[in-house]
């Protein structure tokens, strides 16, 4: 008899509910139906989104959290429930929804909140959470939004986050009977987590900023990245570890103290090999980093600040998009080993 085929998570599962302050974004349920179509079947919240029908049928919401389940679990759309707390009780507020185009690394941004729920700065809390766990931890590069432009109240909430108006276009509007105007906003990470940081110069010249990082590489010559976690500037992006030299530090101190910190390994300054650096510069500052490589460390490595760890095949490192200096270091990498 064949082997079982390994059952697939359920979707809620897969997708770890996000918090924030005072909302949870959560898969969606089954159970959800009855109070998403009480709060969708409002003219005054689906004369602003596109594709959504007036009146909005009960029955469509049950189809519609099927369908958003099966496309968490695909990983290719994360249609999620916006959820609140009324004396002790889970109340659903409203759904916020990203679209991933893996092809172009490109995210759609979608969101409503229930008419009672207007005027407390839900959905820019909401928006704000799922734009910077998208960017950070989904292969997308960029999220693109579409605002009609009746609704400069929504408008409000992406310039909020950080997003930028690019243009204006049309998009169709089931409810309103036809296409509609709007605005096009789009954001990356540099508008949501801003720039690398810099140190403060007091002549106003562009400052220099020295960090050091470590090719760390395993018996099979793959080598380690390590994912900038949520919180961090340029969130999302993959990189070899290390960071900044403090005063006083050699590099070699540096780096063993960040992959300590880092990473939980021990590493002995004689196993430290200066192979390359990168010199780049940035808009406010530049950035000088020595690259050295590693291949005998104590411990197994731990992403201890939340950070995704992958060891990667040198022919593959470019499938991981980096940081604009530690991509010259790449082809030289792959030649080496």
């Amino acid at each position: 008899m064949p082997p079982a085929k390994p059952r697939r998570k359920p979707a809620a599962v897969l997708f770890k509910p996000l918090k924030t302050e005072r909302l949870t974004l959560r898969a969606l349920k089954p159970e959800d139906a009855e109070s998403l179509h009480r709060l969708v079947n409002d003219w005054e919240v689906t004369r602003a989104l596109p594709v959504v029908p007036f009146p909005y049928p009960r029955e469509l919401a049950d189809k519609w959290i099927a369908s958003t389940l099966k496309e968490l679990a695909e990983g290719t759309a994360y249609q999620v429930a916006i959820t609140g707390d009324e004396a002790g009780q889970e109340v659903l507020v409203g759904v916020i929804a990203l679209h991933v185009d893996r092809a172009t690394r490109l995210g759609h941004l979608g969101y409503w909140v229930g008419r009672r729920f207007w005027g407390h700065g839900v959905a820019t809390e909401a928006a704000r959470r799922l734009v910077s766990w998208a960017l950070a931890n989904l292969d997308i590069d960029r999220i693109q939004a579409h605002v009609d432009q009746e609704n400069p109240a929504s408008a409000a909430v992406l310039r909020h986050v950080g997003f930028q108006q690019t243009g204006e276009s049309v998009r169709d509007f089931p409810a309103r009977g036809g296409s509609r105007p709007v605005w096009d906003f789009e954001a990356d990470r540099g508008d949501v987590f801003g720039e690398t940081e810099a140190p403060a110069t007091a002549t106003g010249d562009k400052p220099v900023l020295l960090v050091v990082a470590c090719a760390l590489i395993d018996p099979d010559s793959r080598i380690l990245l390590a994912r900038r976690p949520e919180g961090k500037k340029l969130a999302g992006l993959w990189e070899f570890p290390g960071g900044k030299v403090n005063p006083g530090e050699t590099p070699e101190a540096a780096l063993i103290r960040e992959l300590k910190e880092e990473i939980g390994i021990d590493v002995a300054a004689s196993c430290l090999a200066p192979f390359t650096f990168a010199s780049y510069a940035y808009d406010t500052f530049h950035l000088l980093m020595p690259l050295y490589l590693c291949r005998r460390w104590r411990g197994t490595p731990v992403g201890r600040e939340n950070q995704t760890l992958a060891w990667v095949r040198p022919s593959r490192l470019t499938d991981f998009e980096m940081p604009p200096a530690d991509k010259p270091l790449i082809p030289l990498l792959r030649d080496f080993l």
